[in-house]
């Protein structure tokens, strides 16, 4: 039987690409990390690792032994902390993915009570706007915002997010107020991502519209500034826009429209019969502070509105995939969760 030693070196070796670095993060020499690897492929009778003098990559083999032994490694650290759970207090390093404007609007402002809530608990917090593999890339939970797939991963719904149709005053001063969805023909709307079409839920139900504009960006903060900057029309959510609404800065437009109900903020994290307490007492304290009517609508007068407000836990997607395009008011598929 192979030792879960064994196993551990392999998976870190996996994740890093590196003998060196894994070596380093479990106290060992290169040497001594090659040899156990050397000997772990001649026990299985197979070559998990591709070498040359640069690079070191998982075989097709290697990468059904990692997704498995990611499992088996899974279960260790479950069994561990099931025991321990009750008599000890959520500890050690909690890696986290999470979207950039989202990440410096809603998390990093509460960090600060979360860790004196939670001293023994080391933040490694990676903002990136990239779907990441979160059981390869070895986080405990990544925040994603969109509509849910079937996958492997579980998701646990921290709030419901509303986006809607906006533009600052000066903007609307100059061009006009669209007072139907085809007046949108006529107005220069800003992308963000892949937002060619915008998928809205309005008196007739579910649709898409496609849009045109002169700015496309990956950035949301980009776009939102645009958008603050008298550019054009956007499809914003209200956690990213909420407070400017009520500020007056930005106003908004055919409100009988809005974006898909469906889509949500989640934590989404690999399915596991025991979750660690770490990860358990960040998703509790994100869901606390924001809960089913979230803070940042309630001087919109949004609080209340969403079909979807339950907290929920189910499968969610881990890849994410490109919308269809369609004709204008077609039906609108379901997305993977994304970050725009």
């Amino acid at each position: 039987m192979t030792a879960i030693s064994d196993l551990d070196i392999f998976a870190r070796v996996a994740r890093t690409g590196n003998m060196s670095a894994a070596g380093r993060e479990m106290g060992l020499s290169p040497a001594v990390v090659s040899k156990r690897v050397s000997l772990l492929e001649e026990k299985l009778g197979a070559r998990l690792f591709q070498r040359t003098t640069r690079h070191l990559t998982l075989t097709e083999t290697g990468e059904g032994f990692f997704r498995r032994v990611i499992d088996i490694l899974s279960l260790v650290e479950e069994a561990q902390d099931f025991v321990s759970r009750r008599n000890t207090k959520p500890r050690g390093v909690l890696k986290v993915s999470a979207p950039t404007s989202f990440s410096r609007a809603h998390i990093a402002p509460y960090l600060s009570e979360f860790l004196n809530r939670y001293p023994e608990i080391e933040l490694d917090i990676h903002v990136t706007d990239n779907m990441v593999d979160i059981i390869r890339e070895g986080y405990d939970l990544a925040i994603r915002i969109g509509e849910l797939q079937d996958s492997s991963l579980v998701a646990k719904k921290l709030a419901p997010e509303k986006r809607v149709i906006c533009a600052a005053p000066r903007y609307l001063d100059e061009i006009g107020t669209p007072t139907s969805i085809e007046d949108l023909d006529m107005h220069n709307c800003l992308s963000a991502g892949a937002q060619d079409y915008w998928r809205l839920e309005g008196p007739d139900g579910y649709f898409q519209v496609k849009t045109r504009g002169n700015i496309r960006s990956n950035s949301g903060e980009f776009v939102r500034e645009a958008l603050l900057g008298g550019v054009g029309l956007a499809l914003r959510a209200t956690w990213d826009i909420g407070a400017e609404i009520t500020k007056g800065n930005l106003k908004v437009v055919l409100p009988e429209y809005s974006g898909s109900s469906n889509v949500g903020i989640y934590a989404v994290y690999p399915s596991r019969e025991f979750m660690p307490s770490k990860v358990n007492v960040f998703i509790e304290f994100l869901s606390d502070i924001y809960g089913v009517e979230p803070y940042w609508d309630r001087d919109t007068g949004f609080s209340g509105s969403d079909k979807t407000t339950e907290q929920l836990e189910e499968p969610a997607t881990q890849d994410a995939k490109q919308q269809p395009r369609g004709k204008r008011k077609s039906s609108a598929a379901a997305a993977s969760l994304n970050t725009n």
